[in-house]
């Protein structure tokens, strides 16, 4: 399924996306594409790219890219795959119940999951908030222990 959407692989391509896509939700996937869980989530991803196109663009980084480190350094990209979301140029946080606001680590068990989080960012965005509540209930949000680097 991911070769129906967008991968980018240069830092000037990731800064060109975020900057060019106005008055709807960025999506963008980090993740490498033979890993299975990128590949169950672009799966979703590809699925719901129909219904969520009037509010959202979706791209898929490839992080093993040597150009794209300093974005998976600056966004702390220590688990695939790992969604994060800009409206406007703007990072968009999702409060979901985990210790990390600043994305979405791991596939969605569903692709009306997907849906559900990305037009609730949209509705969030429109509203001038940076950041939202998770739609979803907390059973269907994945759990993760983050190992915090530096400390």
């Amino acid at each position: 399924m991911s070769y129906i959407l967008t991968t980018l692989r240069t830092k000037h391509e990731v800064d060109n996306i975020i900057r060019d896509t106005i008055d709807k939700v960025l999506v963008l996937r980090f993740g490498r594409q033979s890993d299975i869980g990128c590949l169950q989530l672009d799966e979703i991803i590809a699925k719901s790219s129909q219904e969520i196109s009037k509010f959202a663009t979706v791209a898929l980084v490839d992080v093993d890219s040597e150009e794209i480190q300093v974005y998976v350094k600056y966004f702390d990209i220590t688990r695939i795959p790992s969604t994060i979301f800009f409206f406007n140029a703007h990072h968009m946080k999702m409060d979901s119940g985990t210790p990390d606001h600043t994305k979405w680590v791991g596939i969605f068990q569903r692709k009306q999951d997907f849906i559900d989080v990305v037009e609730a960012i949209f509705r969030g965005a429109m509203k001038g908030k940076l950041i939202v509540t998770c739609p979803l209930p907390p059973e269907r949000i994945p759990k993760f222990q983050l190992l915090f680097k530096d400390l």
